[in-house]
């Protein structure tokens, strides 16, 4: 059994060049996943996903699905906290006694 292995973007993107490549030099599919140590879904997955990115580019979108992420994470948390304290408001007792002040 393989072990799963991580690829960097730039590295995605690098193996999308070389299969470019490959594939036209007239090796078809099967050969260049095999050469590539990669399955056909995880190719066709990387087109998918990288398809016209440069190294950098895929880094940057790495970056900004991780900060999107961060961000969806702390919004959610905002508006539960919201939540909340609107129903804590919601139930907390109001005081109608104004008291004069002399």
């Amino acid at each position: 059994m393989t072990t799963r292995k991580r690829h960097s973007p730039e590295q995605v993107v690098r193996k999308l060049a070389t299969a470019d490549r490959m594939l036209g030099e007239g090796k078809d599919v099967a050969d260049v996943c095999r050469e590539l140590q990669v399955s056909e879904q995880t190719y066709y997955r990387w087109r998918n996903q990288f398809g016209g990115l440069k190294a950098d580019d895929a880094k940057r979108l790495k970056e900004l699905e991780r900060e999107n992420s961060t961000l969806k994470r702390l919004l959610a948390d905002a508006e539960l906290e919201k939540a909340a304290l609107k129903e804590i408001a919601r139930d907390a007792p109001i005081d109608r006694q104004v008291v004069m002040v002399a």
